[in-house]
C-alpha cells in the first residue's frame, strides 16, 4: 500500500507538496513521471534514469500484456525485478487504449485536439463504435496491433493483469474518451467506467494501491458527477483522465472540476499531460503527479529541450557548434559532449545520439519540476 503526507500548501494557489511512501520508496510530489511503456524508458537502462532523478515511472499494462506477457514478468519477480528498477512503479489499466486504438485512431486525434472539422464539432454519438475494436458494458475486444489476435479486457482482467505485473500503484479500468464526442456519448461512457471502477474495487486481491479514474470528458456537470462517484469509493488515490478539452484553458477547467469533489489528503494524478508550458499550471491547481512522453519522445525525435527553447540537433547548423545542449546543465550530458558530436551521431543514426538526448531531456524536465517544488517551498507558487 502507500501513505501519502501534504507536507506543505501554498497559500497563493492550489499548490502541495507530498510526500507519497510506496513499498519501494518515497517520491517528493509534485512529480514527473516518465513514461515506461514495455518496461523501459527507450535507450536508456534503469539505472541510467535513476541517474535522470526520475522518482516514479509508469508502464503500459495493455502492451506489457501483448509482450511479453503478464505471466512471465510475474515468474521474474515482478516488474521491478524484471527491469531492475529499485524506485517506485505504476501501471496504467488499458483505458487509455481504448481511445488510442479506437476513436482516436479513426479521428485522428489526441486526449487535446487543437482543431475540430467544420462539417461537426461532435463526431462519436450514443451507438457509435470504433472500427478496431468493441466496447461493451462488460469490457473492450480488441484485436492485438501485432498480430490481430482477438482480446479481451475488463475490469477483471485488467486487475489480473496488473496485480501479475507487480507495480506499487495501479489504475482501475476506464473508458478514455474522444474529444470529440457528443454529451449523450461521455455520459453514457461514464457509467461504464463508474461500474467498472466498483468491479475493480471488488476484484483486487492485492496490497497494491489502487486509483480511481475520474471521467466526463468536457462537460462539466460529468466531471463533478464522476469525482462525486469516484471519490465516494475506497480508492487509494486518484486519476484525472480521459479526454482535456481543446485548449489549456478548458484543460485547467476540467482539472478544477474534478479535485474539488476528491479528497485533499490523497493522491492526484493527472493523466497524459506534461509539455514544459503544462507543468506550473497543473502544479499550480493541485495535481501531485503526471505522466507524459514528451522528453522522452522528443528525444528520439532529434530535439533537445534547453532554458533558450527547443533544440533540433538534426539540424546541419549544429555541426559547427562546440556549446553543450545547455550550458546551465550539470546532467553529464552537458558536462560531457558538445552539440556537434550529439549532430554527427544523429546523422549518422547512431543510436547513441537519441540516448544522450534521452537522457538530457529527462534530467531537464525532472530539474525544471525539482524548481516547482522550491518555489512552493518558498511560498512563490
Amino acid at each position: 500500500m502507500i501513505d501519502f503526507k501534504i507536507i506543505k500548501k501554498s497559500v497563493i494557489s492550489k499548490a502541495r507538496i507530498g510526500i507519497l511512501q510506496t513499498p519501494h520508496g518515497e517520491v517528493e510530489t509534485p512529480a514527473l513521471v516518465p513514461v515506461a511503456t514495455q518496461a523501459v524508458i527507450k535507450t536508456l537502462d534503469s539505472a541510467e534514469v535513476q541517474k535522470t532523478n526520475s522518482q516514479l515511472l509508469i508502464a503500459n499494462t495493455f502492451h506489457l500484456h501483448l509482450k511479453p506477457g503478464e505471466n512471465i514478468i510475474k515468474s521474474s519477480g515482478g516488474i521491478h525485478d524484471f527491469m531492475n528498477w529499485p524506485r517506485p512503479l505504476m501501471t496504467d489499466s488499458g483505458g487509455f487504449q481504448v481511445f488510442s486504438l479506437g476513436f482516436g485512431k479513426d479521428l485522428g486525434v489526441g486526449k487535446i485536439v487543437k482543431f475540430f472539422p467544420h462539417e461537426a464539432r461532435e463526431l462519436v454519438e450514443v451507438g457509435s463504435q470504433p472500427k478496431d475494436i468493441k466496447i461493451t458494458p462488460q469490457g473492450v475486444h480488441f484485436r492485438s496491433p501485432l498480430d490481430g489476435t482477438k482480446i479481451f479486457i475488463g475490469p477483471k482482467e485488467s486487475m489480473k493483469i496488473q496485480e501479475k505485473i507487480g507495480a506499487d500503484i495501479i489504475f482501475a479500468f476506464d473508458e478514455c474518451t474522444p474529444p470529440l464526442c457528443s454529451f449523450d456519448y461521455a455520459k453514457t461512457a461514464l457509467v461504464r467506467t463508474h461500474n467498472w471502477a466498483r468491479i475493480c474495487i471488488d476484484s483486487k486481491n492485492s496490497d497494491q494501491a489502487l486509483f480511481g479514474i475520474v471521467q466526463g470528458s468536457k462537460f462539466q456537470d460529468l466531471r463533478e458527477q464522476s469525482a462525486k462517484y469516484i471519490n465516494s469509493l475506497s480508492f487509494d488515490g486518484f486519476g484525472i483522465g480521459g479526454d482535456l478539452g481543446e485548449s489549456k484553458n478548458l484543460t485547467i477547467k476540467i482539472i478544477n472540476w474534478s479535485l474539488k469533489y476528491l479528497d485533499e489528503n490523497k493522491p492526484r494524478h493527472l493523466l497524459g499531460i506534461g509539455h514544459l508550458e503544462d507543468m506550473e499550471l497543473i502544479i499550480k491547481n493541485g495535481i501531485d503527479t503526471f505522466d507524459c512522453t514528451v522528453p522522452t519522445h522528443y528525444a528520439r525525435h532529434r530535439v533537445a529541450f534547453t532554458r533558450q527553447g527547443r533544440l533540433d540537433l538534426g539540424k546541419t547548423k549544429y555541426l559547427k557548434d562546440k556549446n553543450p545542449l545547455d550550458e546551465k546543465c550539470d546532467c553529464y550530458v552537458c558536462r560531457s559532449y558538445k552539440r556537434n558530436y550529439i549532430t554527427h551521431l544523429i546523422k549518422a543514426k547512431e543510436v547513441t545520439g537519441l540516448k544522450l538526448l534521452t537522457f538530457h531531456n529527462l534530467h531537464f524536465f525532472n530539474n525544471y519540476v525539482a524548481k516547482i517544488r522550491d518555489k512552493i517551498k518558498e511560498g512563490k507558487l
